[in-house]
């Protein structure tokens, strides 16, 4: 059996009294697409610090490439490529100019070095703005730009941290497109934090992390097969009338989620007539109702009792830049 790429076992990280990542375990394949799917404050950009050796754990141990990421910290570097969540590139140089030095500073043989940074620049179809400053650059020419300059060196294993942050759709989809390619041309496993749930759909496997514990982890099928029942959005006059009739006329348990009542039921299509009749003889004024099928934001409500949006609208309580600020 092949060693994997990414081992976690009783992963701790405390900053002060906040547990920012609380005793996780998960191995991931080489060659796989793995994903960190939650909100800002879960745990997740911890996580990956740890594994790229930026940060020590309290607890627990991680290994990336079969190399510990504490006691062989400069081997574990030599073996991966890192795309942080902030833009780190020189914006005065060109794209050319930026991937040369990243090589030199991890010794790229000098014989082949300018053929990978070819190689690089066409994988993310940008060879052809190679020598153009990288301050003309569109936010989503810079992301491509650094995955590029994380490939540069060939690494075993890519970390991506919110790698779309702050693009528009369409950039988004480009970055994705980009990194499929990449996964069927390359033998390169991709570790990526998001906190996008169409993006988490990309991966071969996500990890659901909140409160710094990973809540769930299959594929993204098998995880909202696990859900099983449809919700109900249904945007009323009075919410806490509407739930009450809920609870009331059908034993369900509704809660208030992005804003309108939500309940989950095994056939929403077929539940929809006679919850109408219900809230109309309760007296409960019914503005519109919708059924969809499990996704992974009800992966997420199902293990955690909250949507992803709510979570992320609760701000990152736990996140260790908050006990940092605190204690100015």
């Amino acid at each position: 059996m092949d060693e994997p790429a990414v081992s976690v076992r009783g992963l701790v990280k405390r900053y002060g009294d906040v547990e920012a990542v609380r005793g996780i375990d998960l191995e991931v394949a080489r060659g796989e697409t793995f994903g960190f799917l939650g909100p800002n404050g879960a745990g997740k950009s911890t996580t990956i610090n740890i594994l790229c050796t930026l940060v020590e754990p309290t607890a627990g141990e991680a290994a990336v490439a079969g190399l510990d990421v504490v006691r062989e910290r400069a081997a574990v570097r030599r073996r991966i490529g890192l795309v942080f969540q902030e833009p780190t590139l020189d914006g005065p140089m060109s794209g050319e100019q930026n991937l040369r030095f990243h090589g030199e500073l991890y010794g790229v043989d000098r014989r082949t070095a300018a053929a990978r940074r070819e190689e690089v620049l066409r994988t993310v179809g940008l060879f052809e703005r190679r020598k153009d400053p990288v301050s003309t650059y569109s936010g989503g020419m810079r992301r491509r730009l650094e995955i590029a300059r994380g490939l540069l060196h060939s690494p075993q294993v890519l970390f991506l941290d919110e790698p779309t942050i702050g693009l528009d759709p369409q950039t988004r989809a480009s970055i994705w497109n980009y990194l499929a390619r990449l996964h069927e041309t390359q033998p390169i496993t991709v570790f990526v934090t998001t906190h996008y749930m169409d993006e988490a759909e990309n991966c071969d496997r996500i990890a659901i992390m909140n409160e710094g514990r990973i809540v769930a982890l299959d594929t993204p099928e098998a995880l909202k097969a696990q859900v099983g029942a449809d919700r109900v959005v249904v945007a009323t006059g009075d919410d806490d009338a509407a739930i009450a009739a809920v609870r009331r006329e059908f034993g369900l348990e509704a809660g208030m989620h992005d804003g309108a009542v939500t309940i989950s039921v095994p056939d929403g299509a077929g539940f929809v007539p006679r919850l109408f009749a219900a809230l109309t003889a309760a007296g409960v004024d019914v503005r519109s109702v919708s059924v969809t099928r499990p996704s992974l934001d009800d992966v997420f409500l199902a293990h955690t009792g909250t949507t992803l949006r709510d979570a992320e609208a609760r701000g990152p309580s736990m996140h260790p830049m908050a006990m940092r600020m605190r204690g100015r």
